[in-house]
C-alpha cells in the first residue's frame, strides 16, 4: 500500500510570511519520508470543517508547481479540481505542464465541484448539479482526446474546441492518471468506471467503503471495464499526537491493513499538525515501511 499526504490548510504559526518556507519543508520532508503522493485542495476559500472561509487558501496548481520544485519522487495532484473552475482545455494544458516540469509526476484529480460560495464569490458561474456532471463528462473526454495526441475539433453540449493541440505531451504514459473524487453511486462511480484511472473515496466506516467499492465493480461490469485497472484511493485524517484524541502509528497501520483488505492500494491522509514536521518523519519511519507490502 502507498501512503499519500493531503495538505488542506495553510494556516501556520507565523502567518502569511511563513507559508512558502513551511510548505516547502513539509513537501521535502514528506518526499524524503517516502510518501507516494502530495495533494492540495482545489478551493479558493477555506472550506467548512477545516476552518473559516477567511483562512489562507493557496491556488492549487500554483502550489503544486512550487511543491514540484521542492520534491523528486512523490506524485502531485489536486484533491480534486472542480470542473467549473477552469476551461477543460486549459486545465489539461496546466496538468500537462505540471507533469513535464515535475518529471512525469502529475495526477489529474477532478470532480463536479460543490462549493457554491467560493464560485459565486469570485464570479465563477455555478450551474445546477446535472449540468456540472455533464461538464465533468465532457472535460474527461477532452482530456482523453488531448492526451491521445489527436488534433481535431471537439464538439460537446457545453464545450467546443477547434483543435485539441497539446504540446508538449505529458511524460506520464499513456497520460497522467485521471482520478475522479466522490462517492455518488449513480453518476460519479459510473464516470469512474468509464473514464478514470483512479478514484478517491472518503475514509468512512468500512461497511460503507465496501458497499461503494462493490457498486464501482458493478459500474465497471456495465461498461465492460476491468475494475482492477482502477487505483482505489481513500482520503482520511490522522493526528499523530499524544492523548486520547491522538492516533498511534500502530493504529494507523491497522487502519491501512483493513483498507487493504477491501482492495484499497493508496491511503491518503491529512494531518492537523503537519506543519510540525515530526508527524511526517514518524510516518516515514514507523508506518510507510510496514504497509508497503500490503
Amino acid at each position: 500500500m502507498k501512503i499519500g499526504l493531503q495538505i488542506p490548510s495553510f494556516t501556520y504559526p507565523g502567518g502569511t510570511a511563513v507559508i512558502g518556507p513551511r510548505l516547502a519543508e513539509v513537501a521535502r520532508t514528506a518526499d524524503d519520508a517516502g510518501f507516494a503522493s502530495l495533494w492540495v485542495m482545489d478551493h479558493f476559500f477555506q472550506i467548512r470543517g477545516v476552518g473559516p472561509a477567511e483562512d489562507p487558501m493557496l491556488e492549487g496548481y500554483s502550489a503544486l508547481s512550487f511543491m514540484a520544485a521542492c520534491t523528486q519522487h512523490a506524485r502531485l495532484g489536486t484533491m480534486v479540481t472542480g470542473v467549473i473552475y477552469r476551461h477543460p482545455g486549459l486545465l489539461v494544458k496546466t496538468v500537462s505542464t505540471l507533469d513535464v516540469l515535475s518529471g512525469g509526476r502529475a495526477y489529474l484529480g477532478i470532480g463536479a465541484a460543490w462549493n457554491e460560495r467560493e464560485a459565486l464569490g469570485l464570479g465563477v458561474p455555478f450551474p445546477p448539479l446535472k449540468e456540472r456532471f455533464e461538464r465533468l463528462e465532457e472535460a474527461l473526454q477532452i482530456a482523453r482526446q488531448m492526451w491521445s495526441g489527436k488534433v481535431a475539433p471537439y464538439e460537446g453540449k457545453h464545450y467546443h474546441l477547434l483543435e485539441t493541440l497539446s504540446s508538449p505531451q505529458p511524460l506520464s504514459k499513456p497520460h497522467p492518471p485521471i482520478l475522479i473524487g466522490g462517492m455518488g453511486e449513480k453518476k460519479t462511480l459510473r464516470l469512474v468506471a468509464k473514464y478514470a484511472d483512479a478514484c478517491n473515496l472518503f475514509m468512512t466506516d468500512l461497511d460503507t467503503l465496501r458497499r461503494k467499492i462493490d457498486i464501482l465493480k458493478q459500474r465497471c461490469e456495465e461498461v465492460g471495464r476491468n475494475p482492477a485497472e482502477i487505483e482505489l484511493t481513500t482520503l482520511g485524517s490522522v493526528n499523530l499526537a499524544p492523548g486520547p484524541q491522538g492516533t498511534t502509528p500502530t493504529q494507523m497501520i491497522e487502519k491501512c491493513q483493513a483498507l487493504s483488505q477491501l482492495g484499497v492500494s493508496h491511503a491518503i491522509f491529512n494531518m492537523p499538525n503537519v506543519y510540525e514536521i515530526k508527524p511526517l518523519e514518524i510516518i516515514g519511519r514507523e508506518v510507510i515501511p510496514q504497509v508497503a507490502s500490503l
